[in-house]
């Protein structure tokens, strides 16, 4: 874990009001201790068992985010703690979530996780997804449901390009989408950008992100042992 280039981050984000996100995924629970003793509270990861062992021994005022791929059968694992799942990418996993979070009564902070970027590989929502989501979400709010989801925004990842016209676009498309959802849910705190990793966020933030997800800044190159 490198403490200078953690500060210097946060150094950048404070000027931009913006906040870290430390992906901490594949890294010890001595790494991730290191960092938030050095004042840093919010982590992603990934994997839900891995989540979870960590959650089981580290300090309880740590904020969890879940960022990867989620299986429905699994939200009942992380519910009972986790603090926003950035990754909900339709809207019988967001369903789910919310029966979870009503059974550990609790809330549940979620992003809509938007497929931006060129490659097959990343999931999330296309436009024309995102507009039939949102519309059944305004649709069960209306009627009384998501009580205890808490719509905060939207997620997603930029092409792994060099090209950063191409990523800037990308990201214009996202702050559009997160715009639009914000004006069909005046009532609720839709606050949270999660845009720009470690390769883009300065990106990232000249187009309006509000929480980027660094990792190999922070703890150096990941090694996977999930692939």
């Amino acid at each position: 874990m490198d403490a200078d280039a953690y500060h210097k981050i946060m150094d950048i984000l404070r000027l931009s009001g913006v906040q870290l996100l430390a992906v901490s995924k594949t890294k010890t629970t001595d790494e991730i201790l290191s960092l938030y003793n050095l004042g840093q509270r919010d982590f992603g990861e990934n994997y839900v068992q891995e989540l979870a062992g960590k959650h089981a021994v580290l300090p309880g005022d740590i904020r969890w985010h879940f960022i990867g791929h989620l299986q429905s059968n699994k939200v009942k694992i992380i519910a009972p703690f986790v603090h926003m799942i950035q990754s909900v990418d339709s809207l019988k996993l967001l369903l789910e979530i919310e029966k979870h979070a009503v059974k550990n009564q609790r809330n549940i902070y979620c992003l809509l996780q938007i497929h931006i970027a060129k490659e097959e590989t990343k999931f999330g929502l296309n436009e024309k997804e995102f507009d039939s989501v949102l519309q059944s979400i305004t649709s069960l709010k209306s009627s009384g449901q998501l009580s205890k989801v808490k719509i905060s925004g939207c997620m997603g990842m930029a092409s792994l390009t060099a090209n950063q016209e191409e990523v800037r676009r990308e990201f214009d498309t996202l702050k559009a989408l997160q715009d639009k959802l914000a004006r069909a849910l005046p009532e609720d705190a839709v606050e949270t950008l999660s845009m720009g990793m470690s390769s883009d966020y300065r990106i990232a933030i000249e187009a309006g992100s509000t929480m980027v997800r660094i990792g190999s800044l922070i703890f150096g190159e990941r090694q996977d042992a999930h692939k």
